[in-house]
C-alpha cells in the first residue's frame, strides 16, 4: 500500500466513525470505520519504516591505506 491508500483508508474510516450515522441490519458501521483506520495507521506506519531504510545512506568509505616503501628512502 503506498501513502496515499493508507491516508484514504484513514479518511474513510473516521467518515464512516465519526460522520455517518446509518443503522445497517448486522453491521456495525462505526467499528468498521475503527477497522479501517487502524489498518491505515498500520499500513502508513509500515511505509515510513521501509521508506526511512530505503533513504539511509550507508557509511562514508574509510580512508584508503597507503603503504610506504621504506627502502628507498634516504
Amino acid at each position: 500500500m503506498g501513502m496515499g491508500w493508507c491516508i484514504g483508508l484513514i479518511a474513510a474510516g473516521g467518515i464512516l466513525t465519526f460522520a455517518v450515522d446509518w443503522k445497517a441490519d448486522g453491521v456495525n458501521v462505526p467499528l468498521v470505520g475503527l477497522i479501517l483506520m487502524a489498518a491505515g495507521f498500520l499500513g502508513l506506519s509500515a511505509y515510513v519504516t521501509v521508506f526511512k531504510r530505503r533513504r539511509m545512506q550507508p557509511p562514508p568509505p574509510a580512508a584508503p591505506v597507503v603503504e610506504e616503501d621504506h627502502r628507498f628512502v634516504r
